[in-house]
């Protein structure tokens, strides 16, 4: 009787320790589902993402627009330039011009 007994209660035992680890991995599943929902609900992931491609965008633009200031520098060392060709041709125009009503006369 005694094997009986305990054959029962190491009969009983396993059943128990089974429906724990039962009750543990449902338990464990739960918990990953409610983070899963956690996560869906807060649309952080979408958020991030979104954030990470404005910000791809704006190194896109920014590396633009230091190009276009580079042009603009350039364009404007030439336009200096030309603008000094024209004062020095304008100054020897007018003395030229005087040269002519001076000849004239």
């Amino acid at each position: 009787m005694a094997s009986a007994s305990s054959t029962s209660a190491r009969s009983l035992f396993v059943e128990s320790k089974m429906r724990l680890a039962d009750k543990v991995q449902v338990n464990v599943n739960n918990i990953a589902s409610l983070a899963r929902q956690i996560q869906r609900g807060s649309k952080s992931s979408e958020i991030l993402m979104q954030s990470a491609k404005n910000f791809a965008q704006q190194e896109h633009s920014l590396e633009n627009a230091e190009n276009n200031l580079e042009k603009l520098a350039l364009i404007t060392s030439h336009l200096e330039c030309q603008l000094s060709s024209v004062d020095r041709s304008s100054a020897k125009l007018e003395d030229v011009t005087e040269q002519v009503r001076a000849m004239q006369r």
